[in-house]
């Protein structure tokens, strides 16, 4: 039965809301955790399929959600998460590029062998994720990978400053990798090469370029992408 779909897909909403109100809550509460990124497409069929309703109530709480500005609508594009502020974007990444690095060129002496093994296993948990690709759950594990590289950065200022630049990318409920999943490929590839480079004992500032690189080469994506929107 479609409504006993409904009650199974959102347990916790109160059953006497109306199909379009549990529809709204629904994807409102995935825009909100990250489920559905930034230019994240919303299928009317595929959400209507899983909370077990028609496409008729999905199409109301889409519309109610683009009057909150959380949806766009474009043509020939249909329905997807709006996007973030992109001078805001760019600059949160400009300055993390900055200040990543240098945390993690400060960390790497100090940075223990069971650290770096950590760090292993991320990334290789990370190209697990390639193949049944989920841009939520490979934001969370690259967010730990990284945090793994910095966290022994002995300058605690520098530790604030990289920590609100994180806080402030979870502010923009963005994830790159959502809409541009190439980059995720690349950003593996870009990590097994910086975990080299710690391995190896390279100089700091081998280690900061190689770190900030990284982050402007995910940032350089984002940018290509909204260039290619426009």
């Amino acid at each position: 039965m479609a409504g006993e779909a409904v009650n199974t897909a959102t347990s916790g909403i109160s059953a006497k809301l109306s199909k379009s109100q549990i529809a709204y809550q629904w994807i409102k509460a995935r825009i909100s955790d990250g489920t559905f990124s930034p230019g994240y497409r919303l299928v009317l069929g595929q959400i209507a399929q899983e909370l077990g309703v028609s496409p008729v109530p999905i199409r109301e709480a889409i519309r109610l959600l683009e009057a909150e500005g959380l949806v766009t609508f474009e043509r020939n594009v249909g329905a997807q998460v709006a996007m973030v502020d992109e001078s805001e974007y760019q600059h949160t990444m400009q300055t993390l590029a900055l200040v990543e690095g240098y945390a993690a060129a400060l960390a790497a002496p100090t940075l223990p062998a069971e650290a770096l093994a950590r760090a292993k296993e991320l990334n290789d948990e990370l190209a697990a994720c390639l193949e049944h690709f989920q841009p939520s759950r490979f934001t969370a594990l690259n967010r730990e990978f990284h945090r793994v590289l910095f966290g022994t950065c002995p300058n605690p200022h520098v530790l604030d400053l990289v920590e609100r630049g994180w806080n402030r990318l979870s502010g923009l409920r963005t994830s790159t990798f959502s809409f541009v999943p190439g980059r995720a490929h690349e950003s593996v590839r870009e990590h097994r090469g910086i975990l080299e480079l710690l391995e190896r004992g390279a100089p700091a500032l081998e280690i900061e370029l190689a770190v900030r690189e990284h982050r402007l080469a995910t940032l350089d994506a984002f940018l290509a992408y909204q260039a290619g929107r426009h």
